[in-house]
């Protein structure tokens, strides 16, 4: 057993010693969500469906809450649905690859079905009160239970062994805290989860779920996570795996979905946002951003609007993503607007599949976060990405300090986390933006107090400082402030709240102070500003102009000379990314949003784009065609004659 997995992890590594497919083909990927009753589906037809559209891998289901194929590892049923005799998935393998379609096998091995319950309880989750979670007839299995721990392992190896998969898919992955209608279902007290847990941390599960807990399941989610990937690695080198967890596998998976239910205001930049960060995070695997096609989960066959599918496509492509398209059931579909929306855009994506093979972000500013998503942090992270998208500034996001060591950028913004390490990119020269009020990890500035609710306002006291504050002296404040000590007179000053009524008296008692708003410091041979409240996060629920105003101008003093110059309205997203000695200039239109709608974006005409460096080319690959180019101050200029819903300029030297 020991032989076995040191043969697994030296395979594993030997499989990870050259990048596989998905980072050597440009990546048009379908998700099927099938359905028990899709177990005998014409495999011919599907695949005739995905090869009409360009598709170059589909991802459907093999296994795990039911089989589509034949299977006789015990406990794992194929569906009921499946033909006597007929082997879908191996029907599916075999069409698509003789149309050079790559398929990835999806299994969900969080619930399975009461007879296994019945023989091995102790395999499933447990509530405290010792009662199974069940939905939908489906009992739900523990991560540290012995199905995953065993059986799992006994099902993938008869599925590795028996088809030429291109990879695997593992959809919800370890325990779940709700079932699909949202319904909390507890912590597991399963004899497996209760005994790891004290053995690890010397005490009982909690009642309710608190950090130590939640470092347990992820712990106990990675472990079988390895397990799987070693396996695959071993059985498949040359397959991809992939689920919804950022170790151990070979993509970063992540979904572009709605939910009716869901806080406004509604995130028109959630593709962007997912891929930017994936591709930036962990620049040696494929972001894999599946574009939901439904509503929610009571609505599965009603779609989003198409120019909202559309959207996320580009924008998949403009960051360096796969280009994804998720549907429920099979492409004969009900609600067809989606599907309708997404064949052309894959194939011309096919068509100009060159221009998208092996892309990387040649964006010298960074956003740095380490906002969980719905979190108060992730509303001060989604206002800076705003602004840096709306001032067409290029940006990368990561969520951990890797590029510290691999890559240089002019500027970084640390929306809700300056852990130390910035302290030395600052000294060796780096120019940093703290913009929360939680303090740096290094000092910048003595913290004297905090505020966690402070409404208030900010004074500009030197608008020589702030260029486009002309028009303003006061900047609205609302929410979290840190108060820090002056080190010499401050160009922002804190004004605390005051009354605001009834108009008679509304703010007659305001009062100035000399409490620093803003701090600006050389260190060593950088320069760091701090922003001691939530800037990002009022731009976020309010969108002030005096709010972006002040973001411009202290990105510009921190960063004087841009990258990327633009007449464009704030809602042309651009990014600049660059393959094989050639720079890109993507352009996505995202006029078409508004409030809960997605509509047709509206056309744009004379776009002027100005990109640091001296070209000698451009040309447009969406509405195709040469660009007059024009070098002057350090800058190539050109104009894009018109934008309709996605441009992309390619310049050479």
């Amino acid at each position: 057993m020991i032989r076995l997995a040191f043969l697994l992890c030296l395979a594993g590594a030997a499989a990870q010693a050259q990048p596989g497919w998905w980072m050597n083909e440009p990546i048009r990927w379908v998700q099927t969500n099938l359905r028990e009753t899709d177990a005998g589906l014409d495999a011919r037809h599907l695949v005739g469906q995905l090869a009409a559209m360009r598709a170059n891998v589909v991802l459907m289901g093999m296994g795990g809450i039911c089989a589509y194929y034949p299977s006789t590892v015990p406990f794992h049923y194929p569906s009921a649905y499946l033909p006597a005799g007929k082997d879908t998935f191996g029907d599916i393998v075999r069409e698509a690859h003789a149309r050079h379609i790559r398929v990835v096998g999806r299994y969900d091995f969080s619930k399975t079905q009461k007879a296994v319950y019945e023989a091995h309880p102790e395999w499933f989750f447990q509530k405290a009160n010792g009662s199974p979670v069940v939905y939908n007839g489906l009992y739900s299995t523990c991560i540290n239970g012995g199905y995953y721990r065993e059986q799992v392992m006994l099902i993938l190896t008869e599925g590795l062994d028996r088809y030429e998969v291109d990879g695997l898919f593992f959809n919800m992955f370890g325990n779940q805290s709700t079932d699909y209608s949202g319904n909390p279902v507890g912590l597991c007290h399963c004899a497996a989860c209760r005994k790891k847990y004290r053995d690890e941390y010397q005490r009982e599960i909690p009642d309710k779920p608190d950090d130590v807990y939640r470092e347990f399941l992820r712990k106990s989610a990675r472990e079988v996570s390895q397990a799987i990937g070693r396996l695959i690695a071993g059985k498949r080198p040359q397959a991809g795996y992939f689920n919804y967890m950022q170790e151990f596998t070979d993509g970063i998976m992540s979904e572009s979905n709605t939910a009716v239910n869901r806080p406004l205001p509604l995130w028109p930049y959630a593709t962007s946002d997912n891929v930017n960060r994936a591709r930036n995070s962990q620049p040696d695997k494929m972001a894999v951003d599946l574009n939901m096609q439904f509503v929610d989960y009571a609505w599965r066959f009603a779609t989003v609007p198409q120019a909202e599918i559309a959207r996320r496509m580009w924008q998949a492509l403009a960051h360096g993503g796969a280009l994804t398209f998720e549907v429920n059931g099979t492409l004969d579909l009900q609600d067809r607007q989606a599907y309708e929306a997404a064949r052309p855009i894959f194939q011309w994506a096919a068509a100009q599949e060159r221009e998208y093979l092996g892309l990387r972000s040649q964006a010298r500013v960074l956003l740095l976060t380490k906002a969980e998503r719905g979190s108060a942090g992730d509303a001060a992270y989604r206002g800076l990405f705003r602004l840096l998208s709306e001032e067409h500034i290029p940006f990368a996001v990561s969520n951990n300090l890797d590029w510290m060591k691999a890559r240089k950028f002019d500027l970084v913004i640390a929306a809700d986390w300056a852990p130390p390490e910035l302290n030395g990119y600052v000294e060796r020269g780096g120019r940093l933006l703290i913009a929360s009020a939680r303090p740096p990890e290094f000092e910048v500035a003595r913290v004297l107090g905090s505020s966690v609710d402070l409404k208030g306002y900010v004074r500009v006291r030197d608008h020589a400082v702030y260029p486009s504050l002309q028009s303003t002296d006061l900047l609205l404040l609302n929410g979290p402030f840190t108060e820090v000590e002056a080190a010499g007179p401050a160009t922002l000053t804190l004004v605390p709240p005051s009354m605001i009524g009834p108009p008679e008296k509304i703010h007659v008692d305001m009062k100035d102070t000399d409490t620093p708003a803003v701090v600006s410091r050389a260190m060593g041979q950088g320069r760091v500003t701090w922003v001691p409240w939530d800037l990002g996060a009022l731009y976020y629920r309010l969108s002030l102009t005096a709010h972006a105003g002040l973001f411009r101008d202290l990105t510009n003093a921190l960063m004087p000379r841009r990258q990327l110059v633009t007449n464009a309205h704030p809602l042309v997203e651009m990014t600049l990314m660059e393959r094989a000695g050639e720079t890109q200039v993507h352009l996505v239109n995202l006029s078409g949003h508004s409030q809960t709608a997605t509509f047709a974006p509206i056309p744009m005409t004379g776009v002027g784009v100005a990109v640091e460096g001296a070209y000698r080319r451009a040309r447009t690959v969406r509405g195709p065609g040469p660009l007059k180019v024009e070098v002057r101050d350090g800058y190539t200029h050109f104009t894009v004659p018109r934008l309709v819903d996605y441009e992309l300029v390619v310049l050479g030297r």
